[in-house]
Parts: structure tokens; sequence; C-alpha cells
């Protein structure tokens, strides 16, 4: 289906916001962005989004729960990652024998170098990160206050969300279920910064 222009411009900002924070926008985010009177109004779009099958969304959660279904990414443009491995939410990043390469579309990627890594695991699921996504991750040795990171602690690679405290580092899951790991920031290695998700559907 094609999108109005309005549509199309909420769409577009969807995927910038993404892009550069690597994370959806809020709903207040996007109703500042374009005028909306209200988050029911922002609320109304999104779901006209969801309906024409460019994006899903829980609709309890109006915090960041947005997600942008690959197959409505610009595929006039791709580029090739390496495929690092994967990644279990909460243990070691298990590298393949053979390197792997993946396409992603362009919109997914910005500036610097980035790589591809595969989610095992629940710990996030919160953040709408699931088993068997693929991670579009974004090098980078240092990160921003709740930014999604790849992360080495001791060794063994995680993905969490990343939170400093004085000279402790802490590592928060999305699920319940599970605890923060906070550590000394010696202990915490940076590799990197999740700027984009690919999910497949079957």
């Amino acid at each position: 289906m094609d999108l109005t222009e309005k549509q199309q411009a909420v769409f577009d900002f969807l995927k910038g916001y993404r892009g550069e924070h690597g994370r959806p926008p809020s709903y207040e985010e996007i109703r500042q962005e374009f005028g909306f009177a209200s988050l029911n109004s922002v609320k109304k779009h999104l779901q006209q989004l969801e309906k024409k099958g460019f994006i899903r969304s829980p609709w309890g959660n109006q915090k960041r729960a947005l997600e942008i279904l690959s197959e409505h990414e610009d595929r006039a443009a791709a580029v090739s990652l390496p495929l690092l491995g994967t990644v279990a939410a909460g243990g070691p990043l298990e590298s393949p024998e053979v390197p792997e390469t993946i396409d992603v579309p362009e919109a997914l990627v910005g500036r610097g170098e980035h790589f591809a890594l595969k989610v095992t695991g629940d710990s996030m699921v919160g953040d709408g990160i699931h088993e068997d996504d693929m991670l579009i991750v974004q090098r980078r040795e240092q990160a921003e206050p709740g930014q999604t990171v790849v992360a080495l602690v001791d060794g063994e690679a995680t993905v969490k969300r990343f939170y400093r405290h004085g000279s402790q580092i802490e590592l928060r899951p999305a699920n319940p279920n599970y605890s923060p790991l906070i550590v000394e920031e010696e202990a915490v290695r940076i590799r990197g910064v999740v700027v984009g998700l690919i999910r497949k559907y079957f």
C-alpha cells in the first residue's frame, strides 16, 4: 500500500531517528516533531503505518516499542556488513569459523564502521530485541547513557543498555527476569552501539 504524504514523512522520521539514536522515537518525540495536538494523533498515524505493513507496535507501550519492518526499508541501496557471530543477550560471543557477511539496507547504517550480530536469549525483549534478530552495530568504544551496546565483560559479550555510575558501569537488561550487571569500569569494553535491527517473519 502507498503512504500519504504525512504518513511517509512520519515513516521517514522514524527511520532517520533510529539511524541517529539507535532506537525509535517516543510518542512524545513524534508529537513534537510534527506538532500534533495529542498523543492520540500520533497513535492514529502509527496505526495506519502498521495497517499498511510498515511498522509493528505493541500499542500498550508508548515509549520506544516501535519496530520498522525490514521489507519496507530502501532496497535500492544495500551495504554488506561482516557477520561477527552470535551474541547471547547474556552470554559469550560466538564467532563463526568462516567469516560471513550480510546485506542490509543502507538506511540502517550511518557514518563509521558497522557489523552485524545474531541474537540469542531474551534479556532484551522489553526493548523489542528477540531471539534470532540480527543487530546492526556501529563500532564505538564509548556510549551515551541509555544506549543499547554490545559490551565485553571479562571476555564475554552481552547486549544491554549502558549506564554509568561514577567509576562503575551498569549494563541493564530489558526483562524483569534478569538483574542488571554492575561492574567496575575497567572490566567493561564497549564493542559498539546498536543502531538497527532486522527481523525475519515466517
